[in-house]
């Protein structure tokens, strides 16, 4: 699966004029999120607060602080991250823009066709297909705090990257 993620971030990003551009996602996720832009999102961070690990959400905090210190994460987990950050941002271009910056700033796949890419199917489908509606992220694939519980054991992982805010 590596190996095939890597080869579909590369030729995404040869055959694509501006790969980390909002215009260049999927039309179905573009006019989704366009059509979900008003709704009410729960809560709204800046870029501030994501860098210092300054949300309500543990396994967020666990995950950005993973990053900061280690420079990387799982796919999963980068998945979870950049979408719980379109939620916590007042639209899709403005969480893109958020997530690259501190992707490229402490990723080690930074300013690389993997980083973007990721950053670009969490939050545009870029490589994905249309999921049911929902608030928010329209027909763009949720995540959620169940989710990371069936893939990881969430309290070891935020014992060992958590912080204390």
């Amino acid at each position: 699966e590596a190996l095939i993620r890597r080869e579909l971030s590369e030729n995404y990003c040869l055959y694509t004029e501006e790969p980390s551009d909002p215009s260049s996602a999927p039309t179905w996720a573009i006019e989704t999120l366009n059509k979900h832009m008003e709704d009410k999102r729960p809560y709204i961070y800046n870029l501030d607060q994501l860098e210092k690990c300054s949300t309500h959400d543990p396994i967020w905090n666990a995950a950005q602080n993973q990053l900061k210190t280690k420079g990387k994460m799982s796919g999963y987990l980068r998945m979870y991250w950049a979408k719980k950050i379109l939620e916590w941002s007042r639209n899709a271009s403005a969480a893109l823009a958020n997530s690259l910056y501190l992707n490229d700033k402490y990723s080690i796949d930074g300013n690389d066709c993997n980083g973007i890419v990721g950053c670009m199917w969490a939050i545009y489908g870029v490589h994905d297909r249309a999921w049911a509606e929902r608030k928010v992220f329209g027909k763009v694939r949720f995540m959620s705090e169940v989710g990371c519980n069936r893939q990881f054991n969430v309290k070891e992982y935020i014992e060992k990257y958590g912080i204390n805010v």
